[in-house]
């Protein structure tokens, strides 16, 4: 299946058809019958907090990151910011939910960030725009993504479809999930590709692949009253083929540990 045709089901599908994939749904109404008001919609949350996390990039000879940086968390009838995604709710009913969303994604590398990576030019992080569509049932939550490259350093563009599902036990949750990535050529070939010019004896040239990535992980969370939450995540992705044959790539995937505390006013 290309690129294209999986894009094409995924946007038709899950968005048009609204068999959409949904995290939190804010729904309010001001209408009422005989002249009752129907009770008044939720007040929006927020909250502040700290968190960090250890990455290991795939790149050769780049080692292990630690990086520190605030958390914003609010949810409101129309706005949802979790970290470093923003989402617009377009629709929001029961366990359905259809949004715009915008995406920070700290990919690429530096050149210097590698003894193997010099000669190559920079790989910028970028913005995604898009849409997402999300559904939430008794079983577990679907949520389905479409981004493209806002800042154009790429032109490429990713979807994906994720499977998670929280297990609450006392003040503690549990939420595993699942999910796969689509990833266009122009991503892969930005991001782990060699150019003509970039060639070098031990580096030769490679052009990327669409691929598709599969990720799995694990959160866990621990609320001692309404207001303090603190949260550990792990998470590994395997590389599609697309990535796994780059000579910038030494290894098979990616793994990544975040630590962090939220204070909910």
């Amino acid at each position: 299946m290309t690129f294209n045709r999986f894009r094409l089901r995924l946007t038709l599908g899950p968005l048009l058809a609204s068999a959409a994939f949904v995290v939190v749904a804010c729904w309010s109404g001001h209408s009422s019958a005989q002249g009752v008001a129907t009770p008044p919609e939720p007040a929006s949350t927020w909250g502040l907090g700290v968190a960090a996390a250890v990455v290991q990039q795939p790149y050769r000879g780049v080692e292990r990151k630690t990086t520190g940086l605030p958390l914003v968390s609010y949810d409101g009838t129309w706005i949802n910011v979790t970290g470093p995604r923003i989402d617009l709710k377009l629709m929001s009913a029961d366990s359905i939910s259809l949004r715009l969303r915008a995406r920070y994604a700290g990919d690429g590398y530096d050149a210097d960030d590698s003894p193997y990576l010099t000669g190559m030019q920079d790989r910028k992080a970028s913005l995604w725009l898009g849409g997402a569509a999300i559904w939430r049932t008794d079983i577990a939550t679907f949520t389905g993504e479409l981004l493209g490259d806002a800042l154009s350093n790429s032109k490429g563009m990713r979807a994906k479809l994720q499977v998670d599902r929280r297990f609450p036990v006392g003040s503690f949750g549990f939420t595993p999930r699942v999910a796969v990535e689509m990833l266009d050529r122009k991503y892969v070939d930005y991001y782990y590709g060699v150019a003509a010019d970039e060639v070098r004896a031990d580096r030769p040239f490679y052009e990327g692949a669409s691929t598709a990535n599969i990720e799995a992980g694990v959160r866990a969370d621990y609320s001692p009253s309404k207001h303090h939450s603190l949260f550990v995540d792990l998470g590994t992705t395997r590389f599609g083929k697309g990535i796994k044959d780059s000579p910038l790539v030494e290894r098979t995937g990616q793994t990544a540990v975040s630590v962090g505390y939220l204070y909910r006013f």
